[in-house]
C-alpha cells in the first residue's frame, strides 16, 4: 500500500485506497492543474453560476444540507422550511395526528421513476430495519402493470392505511403519472378517497401540483428546478420518504455536509471525490474506455449499484462537450454485491476481457452484537466476507485489474449521506476533466419524445381497426393506410401487443410471421 494513496478521514469515519490503481509517478503531478480547474468550476457552481446552460439554470443540490451556501436569502429559507415540513409532516403520521380515514398510516407507496424512486430505495434498504421502521414501504417505479399489481398485492389488506408519496418534478412524467392513475384506480377500487392518502412532491405550480390541488390532497412539497432527479436524495424527494420510514434525517444531511467539507479541499491529494475523478480519468483514458464495477460488501448496500447507475451514467454520458463537439463520454456502470460476486462474475473480471475497473465499498463493522462462530478455527461469517472482499481484490490485480476501495466504519445515516456525497462531487469534478455538461439529459429527452411518437402510432392503429371491424390486415397494409410504412415495425409489434393484452377486442391469425400475419378487431 503507497501511504500517500491511503486517504484516513477518521472524523468523518471514512477511508480511500487509490494504491490498487497504479497511477504512474508523475501522473498526479501531471494532472494538477486541470483538477485545480475542475475544482474552481464546481466552487463557482455551488456559488450559484448557471451550470446548465440548455436550461439557463444553477445547480444547488451541495445548498441542501447547508443552506447558508444558497446564493440569497430566499432559497436559504425555501431550503430550511422544506426541511422543516419535511419533519412536521413525519411527526404528524407518526404521532397520528395525520391519518387516513380508517386509521393511523402503516404503509407508505412511494410513486416515482428514476431519481425519485432509486434514491428513497437505496437509502430505506440501507438503514431500514422491519424491526424499527415507522411505515413499511413500497413503489411504485416503473409503468410496468404486473409489477404495479405486485406491489398491490404485498401492500395486500394495508391499503386502507397506506400514505402515497408521488413524486414528479413536472408531473408530466408518463410513468409516474400512469402509477399515480393506477393507485387512485386500487384505492378506488378499495372504495377508498385517494387524496386521502396522497402526498405530492412536485415543482410549485406544476400539472402534478395542480392536480394534486383540485383534488385536495393532504400536502405539498416543492422540488426545485435547481435539483436534478438524479441528485435529489437530500432535498424532499429522498428525505421525506427517509423520515417517514423512521430514518434519521439530521445525520445523513450531517454526513453529507461533512463529506461535501472534505471534498472542497483544495489539496487535490486528500480530497476523496478529485483523488476518485483522477482515477476515473486515468482507468479510463478520459474517453469512458472501460466499466465501472461496484461491489459492496454488505447486503444493505446491494442497490448502490443500481442507485450509482443513474447517477454516473446519466451524468457522463453524452454525445457532445461543452463546445459542441461529438465524443460520446460517458462510464458504463454495473455491480452487484459481495460476496455474491464471486459466484458470478469475478471468475470474468479475472480472466475474462480487461475492459472494467473495481470499486469496493468495504463497511468495517459486521453486526450489532457478537457473532458466532462456523467453523473450527473460529472464524465469524463476518471474517469470511472479509476475507472475501481481500481475496478478490488481490486476485484480481494479480491479473492486472485495478481497483478503488472505499471503507466506511458501518452503514449509518452519516455513512450513506457521505457516500452519496462523494460520488456526486466526484460526477461534477470528472465531468470538468473532460469538458462535458453534468448537469442535462438530452438522451432521457429523446427517448420520451420517441415514445410519445410510438404512443400515437398505437392510437391510430387501433383506430384503422375498429373502423374497419372483423377485416384481417397484415401488419403492412395497417402502416400504409395509417401513412406510417416507414415503420413498419412500430406497427407490427403494436398489433402485437394489441393481440395479446385485449384479447376480447383483437385477433391475430397466422403462425408468428410479421410479414404474412393478419389482424383485426373483432
Amino acid at each position: 500500500m503507497k501511504q500517500d494513496l491511503y486517504l484516513a478521514h477518521e472524523d468523518a469515519l471514512f477511508w480511500a485506497d487509490f494504491s490498487y490503481v497504479d497511477f504512474p509517478d508523475d501522473y498526479l503531478g501531471s494532472m494538477q492543474p486541470a483538477i485545480e480547474s475542475a475544482l474552481q468550476a464546481m466552487g463557482e457552481l455551488e456559488g450559484g453560476a448557471i451550470a446548465n446552460p440548455d436550461e439557463n439554470r444553477m445547480v444547488g443540490h451541495y445548498w441542501l444540507r447547508d443552506s447558508k451556501l444558497a446564493p440569497n436569502a430566499e432559497l436559504s429559507s425555501a431550503i430550511r422550511e422544506t426541511l422543516d415540513k419535511v419533519k412536521e409532516i413525519a411527526r404528524q403520521v407518526h404521532t397520528g395526528e395525520l391519518q387516513a380515514p380508517q386509521g393511523r398510516f402503516t404503509d407508505l407507496l412511494v410513486i416515482g421513476i428514476g431519481g425519485s424512486a432509486l434514491g428513497p430505495q437505496f437509502v430505506g434498504k440501507a438503514l431500514g430495519h422491519p424491526e424499527t421502521d415507522r411505515l413499511r414501504v413500497h413503489f411504485f417505479d416503473n409503468t410496468d402493470p404486473d409489477g404495479i399489481d405486485l406491489t398491490l398485492a404485498e401492500i395486500g389488506k394495508a391499503l386502507p392505511t397506506t400514505l402515497a408519496l408521488v413524486i414528479s418534478k413536472s408531473g408530466g412524467t408518463p410513468e409516474t403519472r400512469n402509477g399515480m392513475l393506477e393507485a387512485v384506480h386500487a384505492f378506488s377500487e378499495k372504495g377508498l378517497d385517494f387524496s386521502k392518502h396522497a402526498i405530492a412532491v412536485t415543482g410549485d405550480g406544476s400539472k402534478l401540483h395542480q392536480y394534486s390541488q383540485e383534488n385536495q390532497w393532504l400536502d405539498f412539497l416543492p422540488m426545485w428546478d435547481w435539483v436534478g432527479g438524479r441528485t435529489s436524495e437530500t432535498a424532499a424527494v429522498g428525505l421525506l420518504p427517509a423520515a417517514l420510514q423512521g430514518l434519521n434525517i439530521d445525520e445523513l444531511l450531517a454526513g453529507a455536509k461533512q463529506m461535501d467539507g472534505l471534498t472542497r479541499s483544495s489539496e487535490f491529494r486528500n480530497n476523496p471525490a478529485a483523488m476518485l475523478a483522477l482515477a476515473w480519468y486515468y482507468l479510463t483514458g478520459g474517453k469512458g474506455s472501460k466499466d465501472m464495477v461496484i461491489l459492496p460488501y454488505k447486503d444493505r448496500l446491494d442497490l448502490f449499484a443500481k442507485y450509482l447507475q443513474q447517477l454516473i451514467m446519466e451524468s457522463l454520458g453524452k454525445e457532445k462537450d461543452l463546445m459542441g463537439e461529438v465524443v460520446h463520454q460517458g462510464i458504463s456502470v454495473y455491480g452487484n454485491k459481495g460476496s455474491t460476486d464471486q459466484h458470478a462474475y469475478v471468475q470474468q473480471l479475472r480472466e475474462g476481457v480487461p475492459n472494467f475497473f473495481a470499486t469496493f465499498i468495504e463497511v468495517l463493522k459486521n453486526r450489532e452484537g457478537d457473532s458466532v462462530s462456523v467453523d473450527e478455527e473460529g472464524m465469524t461469517s463476518g471474517d469470511y466476507l472479509h476475507g472475501f472482499f481481500l481475496g478478490t481484490r488481490d486476485a484480481l490485480y494479480e491479473k492486472d485489474r485495478k481497483s478503488i476501495t472505499l471503507t466506511i466504519r458501518e452503514t449509518t445515516p452519516s455513512a450513506i449521506g457521505a457516500l452519496i456525497a462523494l460520488f456526486e462531487r466526484a460526477v461534477g469534478l470528472y465531468a470538468s476533466l473532460v469538458g462535458i455538461n453534468a448537469y442535462h439529459q438530452p438522451g432521457v429527452e429523446a427517448g420520451k419524445k420517441a415514445a410519445s411518437a410510438i404512443l400515437s402510432v398505437r392510437k391510430s392503429i387501433t383506430e384503422q381497426l375498429l373502423a374497419n371491424p372483423g377485416i384481417p390486415q397484415t401488419a403492412s397494409e395497417v402502416a400504409k393506410k395509417i401513412n406510417q410504412a416507414n415503420k413498419f415495425d412500430w406497427v407490427y409489434k403494436i398489433l402485437e401487443n394489441l393481440c395479446v393484452n385485449q384479447p376480447d377486442g383483437f385477433q391475430r391469425r397466422g403462425k408468428g410471421d410479421p410479414n404474412s400475419d393478419q389482424f383485426l378487431a373483432r
